[in-house]
């Protein structure tokens, strides 16, 4: 396996996206495959401080993801939204699922719990209908997503797609 500093080391914009991004994880592994990029975890994911910045820096459409996936990670975490402060809507639906975040102004303060709960939530966008997919996915027991329609909008049949990898997603019409 090649690992990001064999594969990345001649192209300097990698290597400034690679310490942005992959930093705070000491635990991943990166390499190309096939003319991609492979990320991929090697340990347990640490807590970490996000802050979203325009291109080339983090970016506003994964922050909701992030929260999601910090939700779990043992520590403390904070995102800080700085591009669209307001960009928060995910939070409370987290938190029906287990999730201990706080909001202070524009930034989430994360504490990692050691389980979500399947609950029923409810998408109010494509970010946030992400983020909801990766918390059910994380979650113990089920959990009903309600107003899909704003996932079909940017994730094309990704049920099938996350089905495929092993997901159990099933899509039931109301």
């Amino acid at each position: 396996m090649a690992t990001a500093n064999d594969d990345f080391r001649e192209d300097p914009l990698w290597r400034k996206d690679k310490e942005h991004f992959l930093h705070p994880w000491t635990h991943f592994d990166t390499f190309k495959k096939h003319g991609s990029l492979v990320i991929r975890a090697n340990g347990t994911p640490k807590s970490l401080n996000l802050k979203t910045q325009p291109y080339p820096g983090f970016p506003t459409d994964m922050q909701a993801q992030m929260c999601a996936l910090l939700s779990t990670t043992a520590g403390e975490s904070s995102v800080t939204e700085n591009i669209f402060p307001q960009r928060f809507m995910h939070v409370s639906e987290l938190k029906r699922m287990g999730a201990t975040i706080e909001l202070d102004g524009a930034t989430a303060k994360i504490r990692g719990v050691d389980n979500l709960s399947g609950a029923p939530v409810m998408a109010s966008d494509l970010r946030a209908s992400a983020a909801l997919i990766l918390a059910g996915l994380l979650a113990d027991g089920t959990t009903e997503i309600n107003r899909v329609y704003h996932i079909d909008r940017g994730y094309e049949m990704i049920d099938e797609k996350l089905g495929e990898l092993g997901a159990q997603i099933e899509r039931v019409k109301v």
